[in-house]
């Protein structure tokens, strides 16, 4: 099993075209049974981004699973590759063999956080 926010991810496999060694980090990410990518959708992805991914998504596809989590709804998740023919490639394959969970409520992490419907924003985020 491997955990990694997707922006680190492709921040990681994009230094490997620079340094030379893209293959082997491509296929740390291929590797594991299990890939839980944390936080996808929250940056538009360039073309490298979006290539990177087309080919992370094509090489696991009904081979490993891989858990995505993403605060946007899927509908969303097309516009954000630079590419559409990738993204509809990648997508199609991710989306249309996957099951799908919602999870409606608050954040967990909220839970540590003032309420805010008491006083306002908390120190240093008004």
């Amino acid at each position: 099993m491997r955990y990694v926010k997707t922006s680190r991810m492709l921040g990681d496999l994009a230094g490997g075209r620079i340094a030379g060694n893209w293959e082997q980090r491509l296929h740390a990410y291929v590797s594991p049974d299990l890939l839980i990518l944390d936080d996808f959708g929250l940056r538009d992805f360039d073309a490298r981004n979006s290539e990177d991914l087309f080919e992370l998504v094509c090489e696991r596809h009904l081979k490993r699973s891989t858990v995505v989590v993403s605060n946007r709804p899927t509908q969303e998740w097309y516009a954000l590759f630079a590419n559409p023919v990738l993204a509809e490639g990648a997508l199609d394959r991710l989306i249309n063999s996957s099951h799908y969970v919602l999870m409606d409520g608050r954040s967990y992490r909220a839970r540590g956080r003032p309420d805010r419907t008491q006083g306002g924003e908390p120190d240093g985020l008004a």
